[in-house]
Protein backbone atom coordinates (compact mmCIF):
# COMPACT_ATOMS: atom_id res chain seq x y z
CA UNK A 1 0.00 0.00 0.00
CA UNK A 2 1.18 3.49 -0.89
CA UNK A 3 1.10 6.19 1.42
CA UNK A 4 0.08 9.93 -0.17
CA UNK A 5 0.93 13.46 1.04
CA UNK A 6 -1.56 15.34 0.60
CA UNK A 7 -0.60 19.41 0.96
CA UNK A 8 -3.24 21.99 0.90
CA UNK A 9 -2.41 24.21 -1.74
CA UNK A 10 -2.25 27.23 0.29
CA UNK A 11 0.99 25.40 2.16
CA UNK A 12 2.01 24.30 -1.16
CA UNK A 13 1.77 27.78 -2.28
CA UNK A 14 3.91 29.36 0.81
CA UNK A 15 7.07 26.94 0.22
CA UNK A 16 7.21 28.76 -3.34
CA UNK A 17 7.74 31.92 -2.26
CA UNK A 18 10.91 33.46 -0.63
CA UNK A 19 10.00 35.07 2.30
CA UNK A 20 10.00 33.26 6.04
CA UNK A 21 7.57 30.63 6.77
CA UNK A 22 6.58 31.06 10.47
CA UNK A 23 4.43 28.91 12.55
CA UNK A 24 1.83 29.90 15.22
CA UNK A 25 1.52 27.08 17.64
CA UNK A 26 -1.74 28.08 19.94
CA UNK A 27 -0.91 27.66 24.15
CA UNK A 28 -4.36 26.46 23.98
CA UNK A 29 -4.58 22.97 23.36
CA UNK A 30 -7.77 22.74 22.01
CA UNK A 31 -6.93 25.07 18.99
CA UNK A 32 -5.02 24.38 15.55
CA UNK A 33 -2.24 26.60 14.78
CA UNK A 34 -1.04 28.77 11.36
CA UNK A 35 1.36 29.13 8.68
CA UNK A 36 2.14 32.70 7.90
CA UNK A 37 4.23 34.80 5.77
CA UNK A 38 3.43 38.32 6.90
CA UNK A 39 2.36 40.29 9.72
CA UNK A 40 -1.05 40.90 8.01
CA UNK A 41 -1.06 37.54 7.62
CA UNK A 42 -0.37 36.61 11.38
CA UNK A 43 -2.94 39.33 12.57
CA UNK A 44 -5.31 38.52 10.08
CA UNK A 45 -5.40 33.98 11.12
CA UNK A 46 -5.06 35.39 15.13
CA UNK A 47 -7.65 37.14 15.70
CA UNK A 48 -9.90 35.26 13.56
CA UNK A 49 -8.75 32.24 15.72
CA UNK A 50 -11.21 30.30 18.00
CA UNK A 51 -10.66 27.02 20.12
CA UNK A 52 -12.90 24.25 20.15
CA UNK A 53 -15.12 26.05 22.96
CA UNK A 54 -15.72 28.81 20.46
CA UNK A 55 -13.07 31.17 23.34
CA UNK A 56 -10.77 33.41 21.28
CA UNK A 57 -6.95 32.25 21.26
CA UNK A 58 -4.51 34.70 22.11
CA UNK A 59 -1.01 33.19 22.83
CA UNK A 60 1.45 31.57 20.40
CA UNK A 61 4.70 30.07 20.43
CA UNK A 62 6.11 31.19 17.29
CA UNK A 63 8.38 28.64 15.12
CA UNK A 64 10.19 28.94 12.25
CA UNK A 65 9.55 26.80 9.23
CA UNK A 66 11.03 27.36 5.99
CA UNK A 67 12.96 30.07 4.86
CA UNK A 68 16.87 31.58 4.32
CA UNK A 69 19.30 30.29 6.11
CA UNK A 70 20.47 33.62 7.30
CA UNK A 71 16.95 34.55 7.87
CA UNK A 72 16.33 31.23 10.37
CA UNK A 73 19.60 32.21 12.19
CA UNK A 74 18.43 35.94 12.47
CA UNK A 75 14.90 34.41 13.96
CA UNK A 76 17.28 32.38 16.26
CA UNK A 77 19.36 35.48 16.94
CA UNK A 78 16.45 37.26 17.89
CA UNK A 79 14.27 34.72 19.80
CA UNK A 80 11.31 35.87 17.89
CA UNK A 81 8.19 35.68 19.81
CA UNK A 82 4.71 36.99 19.15
CA UNK A 83 5.38 40.64 20.00
CA UNK A 84 7.84 40.77 17.43
CA UNK A 85 7.37 39.52 14.53
CA UNK A 86 6.78 42.71 12.70
CA UNK A 87 9.92 43.89 13.19
CA UNK A 88 10.96 40.53 12.56
CA UNK A 89 9.72 40.61 8.92
CA UNK A 90 11.45 44.26 8.35
CA UNK A 91 14.60 42.90 9.65
CA UNK A 92 14.32 40.29 7.15
CA UNK A 93 13.12 42.66 4.30
CA UNK A 94 15.33 45.30 4.93
CA UNK A 95 18.73 44.53 6.31
CA UNK A 96 21.58 43.17 3.60
CA UNK A 97 22.85 39.60 4.38
CA UNK A 98 26.23 42.08 6.26
CA UNK A 99 23.87 43.47 8.75
CA UNK A 100 21.71 40.48 9.54
CA UNK A 101 25.56 38.36 10.27
CA UNK A 102 26.28 41.29 12.39
CA UNK A 103 23.11 41.27 14.44
CA UNK A 104 23.34 37.60 14.53
CA UNK A 105 27.03 37.52 16.20
CA UNK A 106 26.04 40.66 18.11
CA UNK A 107 23.11 39.26 19.85
CA UNK A 108 23.43 35.56 19.43
CA UNK A 109 27.16 35.70 20.45
CA UNK A 110 28.33 38.98 21.63
CA UNK A 111 25.59 39.31 24.14
CA UNK A 112 24.09 42.49 22.78
CA UNK A 113 20.22 43.11 22.32
CA UNK A 114 18.91 44.44 19.12
CA UNK A 115 15.56 45.92 18.27
CA UNK A 116 14.53 46.87 15.21
CA UNK A 117 12.88 50.52 15.75
CA UNK A 118 15.72 52.06 17.43
CA UNK A 119 19.03 50.22 17.12
CA UNK A 120 21.26 50.26 14.26
CA UNK A 121 22.80 47.22 13.07
CA UNK A 122 26.18 49.05 11.69
CA UNK A 123 26.33 50.36 14.58
CA UNK A 124 27.78 47.23 16.83
CA UNK A 125 31.31 47.54 17.33
CA UNK A 126 32.00 44.23 16.37
CA UNK A 127 35.09 42.86 13.74
CA UNK A 128 34.22 40.22 11.48
CA UNK A 129 36.07 38.36 8.88
CA UNK A 130 35.03 35.56 6.46
CA UNK A 131 37.50 33.20 6.97
CA UNK A 132 37.74 29.32 8.07
CA UNK A 133 40.20 29.82 11.00
CA UNK A 134 41.97 31.86 13.19
CA UNK A 135 45.45 31.07 11.00
CA UNK A 136 44.20 32.23 8.13
CA UNK A 137 43.47 35.23 10.08
CA UNK A 138 47.23 35.40 11.34
CA UNK A 139 47.95 34.91 8.13
CA UNK A 140 45.86 38.45 6.80
CA UNK A 141 47.56 40.17 9.83
CA UNK A 142 50.68 39.22 8.82
CA UNK A 143 50.20 40.28 5.10
CA UNK A 144 48.27 43.39 6.24
CA UNK A 145 51.30 44.66 8.51
CA UNK A 146 49.34 44.46 11.05
CA UNK A 147 52.37 43.58 12.96
CA UNK A 148 54.91 45.76 11.69
CA UNK A 149 56.81 45.40 9.05
CA UNK A 150 58.37 41.81 8.60
CA UNK A 151 60.54 40.93 6.10
CA UNK A 152 59.69 38.49 3.63
CA UNK A 153 62.95 35.65 4.40
CA UNK A 154 61.47 35.91 7.83
CA UNK A 155 57.90 35.29 7.36
CA UNK A 156 59.02 31.22 6.61
CA UNK A 157 60.11 31.37 10.24
CA UNK A 158 56.66 32.39 11.89
CA UNK A 159 54.76 30.31 13.88
CA UNK A 160 51.25 30.59 12.44
CA UNK A 161 49.68 28.57 15.29
CA UNK A 162 50.43 30.19 17.79
CA UNK A 163 49.89 33.60 16.96
CA UNK A 164 45.93 32.27 15.97
CA UNK A 165 46.35 30.68 20.09
CA UNK A 166 46.90 33.88 20.62
CA UNK A 167 44.32 36.05 18.19
CA UNK A 168 41.83 33.12 20.54
CA UNK A 169 41.86 34.58 23.08
CA UNK A 170 40.35 37.92 21.82
CA UNK A 171 38.38 36.37 18.51
CA UNK A 172 35.86 33.75 18.25
CA UNK A 173 34.44 31.33 15.63
CA UNK A 174 30.70 30.76 14.83
CA UNK A 175 29.19 29.32 11.78
CA UNK A 176 26.36 31.21 10.26
CA UNK A 177 24.37 29.59 7.19
CA UNK A 178 27.10 27.65 6.11
CA UNK A 179 29.99 29.98 6.49
CA UNK A 180 32.68 30.30 9.17
CA UNK A 181 32.89 33.88 10.45
CA UNK A 182 35.87 34.96 12.47
CA UNK A 183 34.59 37.60 15.03
CA UNK A 184 35.80 39.81 18.06
CA UNK A 185 33.13 41.68 20.28
CA UNK A 186 34.50 44.97 21.39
Amino acid sequence: MQKETCLSPEFQLQIQTQEPLLYAQPYDIDAHGFYFRSLEDYNEKSANLLNRYGDPVEEFEIQFIDGDDLDCELFKALSIHQGTIGDYFSACEYLSDDQKIRVILATGECGYSFDYSSDEPDGYDIDIYELDSLRELAEQFIEEGLFGEIPENIRYYLDFDAIARDLAMDYSEATIAGKNYIFRCA
